[in-house]
């Protein structure tokens, strides 16, 4: 498994419209053989910040990902959006550590 932390800083008036792509590319996303998770968390005490947490099954799935139409509408669609690049840290999971999971 490899969980990925894209966090992402949008503008206040591109919050919603954010919201609805990117939940837009979620859907598209958990129906895609290599991920087993994708989450979008919204920041409580700043709604302008953002957490997809992307739980992909194997090494390739995230270049995979990257190839999919719903991703790349996604990512030129939120280019504007956002008032600084996003940055993404990887993990592995240590627990639980079911491989079905």
């Amino acid at each position: 498994m490899l969980i990925v932390h894209v966090r992402v800083r949008v503008k206040p008036e591109c919050v919603e419209a954010f919201k609805a792509v990117t939940l837009e590319n979620a859907r598209q996303s958990v129906r895609e053989p290599g991920i087993a998770r994708f989450d979008v968390l919204q920041q409580s005490d700043d709604p302008t910040r953002f957490v997809l947490v992307e739980v992909y099954r194997n090494g390739d799935a995230p270049a995979q990902h990257k190839e999919t139409a719903h991703y790349q509408t996604w990512r030129d669609g939120v280019a504007p959006m956002m008032a600084e690049p996003r940055a993404s840290v990887k993990f592995a999971n240590v627990y639980p550590d079911d491989p079905e999971w």
